[in-house]
């Protein structure tokens, strides 16, 4: 079932402001919050899609991929990329705060007095992974071998006891509007609720250690240089019970020798003699599917297009596949013997050199309009 869209879920225009945005999402929040509907899994589903929407529209980065791409911006198709997939927990720690402490700790999660305990996440890992224009084409599975931040084996952790593992304190100030509740996450636990208990020697001070990992990941066709992806979980774990965060894949092209990218179409310069285009002949060029071999009919005029279709690359939104464009251009000798140039000025005044052009050939104008359309 294919996504919503992110600013219809939230009921606001793209055009919306980062407060509007956020305003949106607590409005949706409280409507769907897993406390008001308990074991209601529709409501359940609408609070982690608001929660989604949220996570990509209220970062200016996230949503500008989003407003270019789509959801294809962070789902990739599948293999671990998503834009969202999040659960419960994620929501809890990332946007808990958002409420802040006007509701007096009435949900689970959110607040500071309701007994949810918040779940630290670890820090995002950012890499840059280079491909061909064939792996853009065609897709890829690239094994990456990533260090990332680990629990150590023999680390132990106990209840913190400055927040008895809420991992946010409460504290409560009288005002002139009367007595206000205030939620922090907490700083001696940095909001997980746990404190080390054992710490093994080749452990930092959370109980993590650096260790090399092989991730595979699959990036799907279309790909555009600078787009980022997502490997969910794959970053730096948490101590304690955290939530691992994610490993941010971002996609450098690399220039191919012979073809040129511009969108999903391809194009390619095809140089031939001047006794091929007068004779017609047949060459092999390349493609991002390998080297095919096309015709070049008799009397071939230079700044010709011949267009292959379906030979580019695929659209990273499902909207087909571009073409190859070949251009050809026809190779004038700078220097010639005296046979050939005598044969030439004989040429000068013959009818067959003469320049007539048809109907069918186009003005360089014309060639530009009909590659954009």
């Amino acid at each position: 079932m294919a996504k919503r869209d992110y600013y219809e879920i939230l009921g606001i225009s793209k055009g919306a402001s980062a407060a509007e945005i956020k305003k949106a999402y607590r409005k949706k929040a409280i409507a769907f919050h897993p406390d008001k509907n308990p074991d209601d899994k529709t409501a359940e589903a609408k609070f982690k899609e608001a929660a989604e929407a949220y996570e990509v529209l209220s970062d200016s980065d996230k949503k500008a991929r989003y407003d270019q791409f789509g959801h294809q911006a962070f789902e990739g198709g599948g293999g671990g990329f998503n834009g969202g997939g999040m659960n419960m927990d994620d929501i809890f720690s990332q946007f808990g705060d958002i409420f802040g402490g006007g509701f007096g700790g009435g949900f689970s999660g959110f607040g500071g007095g309701g007994g949810g305990q918040r779940r630290s996440k670890g820090s995002n890992l950012r890499i840059r992974v280079k491909l061909t224009l064939e792996e853009v084409a065609n897709g890829v599975e690239k094994k990456i071998k990533v260090k990332r931040k680990v629990q150590a084996a023999g680390t132990t952790y106990k209840t913190c006891t400055t927040c008895n593992g809420a991992g946010q304190v409460t504290r409560i100030a009288n005002t002139i509007l009367g007595r206000m509740q205030t939620a922090a996450p907490c700083n001696v636990c940095a909001g997980s609720g746990q404190i080390i208990n054992n710490r093994p020697n080749d452990a930092d001070a959370q109980g993590l250690k650096v260790a090399e990992e092989t991730v595979s990941i699959k990036i799907p066709a279309g790909v555009v240089d600078g787009m980022q992806l997502k490997v969910s979980g794959k970053g730096n774990e948490a101590p304690g019970n955290g939530i691992s965060g994610d490993l941010l894949v971002a996609i450098e092209e690399l220039e191919h020798e012979n073809l040129q990218r511009e969108g999903d179409n391809l194009h390619y310069d095809l140089y031939v003699s001047y006794p091929e285009a007068v004779l017609g002949t047949s060459k092999e060029i390349d493609t991002v599917t390998g080297k095919v071999r096309i015709k070049v009919e008799a009397g071939m005029q230079s700044g010709k297009i011949l267009r292959l279709r379906g030979k580019g690359i695929p659209s990273i939104n499902g909207y087909g596949t571009g073409d190859l464009l070949v251009h050809v251009n026809v190779w004038t000798p700078k220097t010639l013997n005296k046979k050939q140039k005598e044969f030439f000025e004989e040429m000068l005044e013959d009818e067959h050199f003469s320049p007539k052009p048809e109907s069918s050939d186009k003005s360089f104008f014309e060639k530009v309009k009909d590659m954009f359309s």
